[in-house]
């Protein structure tokens, strides 16, 4: 245990402190299972992790998880489990490259009675100035990708999200927005869509079933 907590991101620090103990989570695209390892055994939480990558799928089984190979993209989260099956369903640095974040958002929080989503700003200032200046299409630490080979297909900014949220009837618990150390300053604060690269919510619905 202290060997994972020594190699838990910052990221999956702050999420792991937003989970009440004794939860029960779905982490989608959990990788290797680091986070969810993290939760079993410092959070007593229990529940599965889905993944697409099957290398990945056998590294979160070697690291105690129980898992699901599947794609988001073929298939309904309520084709695996029922209306308030966890407490948190989670999904970090995922949701930019679903075929419909809007549709997957709905089922997380039909199957979740809460969820913590993390992506890439795409309104941060270096975005911005590059695609100003150069005419071209953003690359940056936390978007490294050209446009031509880039998972990304739906990326979105932090008032994107949060419109979003408001026309689907959901609640914003918390928000984070940090840069690609997971720091924040007073600037970020003042300005996160301005000045935060990577935005960590938790959401609810605002009037649960």
């Amino acid at each position: 245990m202290l060997n994972r907590q020594r190699l838990l991101s910052p990221e999956f620090k702050l999420i792991s402190s937003w989970i009440e103990p004794g939860s029960r989570v779905l982490d989608l695209g959990c990788g290797d299972g680091t986070l969810l390892a993290h939760l079993q055994e410092s959070r007593r939480c229990s529940g599965y992790g889905m993944e697409l990558d099957p290398n990945l799928v056998i590294a979160s089984i070697e690291n105690g998880i129980n898992v699901i190979q599947a794609n988001l993209n073929k298939k309904s989260l309520l084709d695996y489990f029922d209306e308030d099956s966890f407490d948190y369903v989670i999904m970090t640095q995922a949701l930019q490259v679903v075929d419909r974040p809007d549709l997957l958002l709905d089922e997380m929080l039909t199957i979740g009675k809460q969820s913590i989503v993390t992506f890439p700003n795409f309104g941060f200032w270096k975005n911005r100035i590059q695609l100003m200046f150069t005419g071209r299409m953003p690359e940056t630490d936390v978007l490294p990708y050209h446009w031509y080979d880039t998972p990304n297909i739906h990326l979105c900014t932090f008032k994107d999200f949060e419109s979003l949220c408001a026309e689907k009837g959901i609640a914003v618990v918390r928000r984070a927005v940090v840069n690609q150390q997971h720091e924040t300053t007073l600037g970020m604060k003042l300005l996160p869509n301005l000045l935060g690269e990577i935005a960590l919510y938790q959401i609810q619905r605002k009037h649960p079933k």
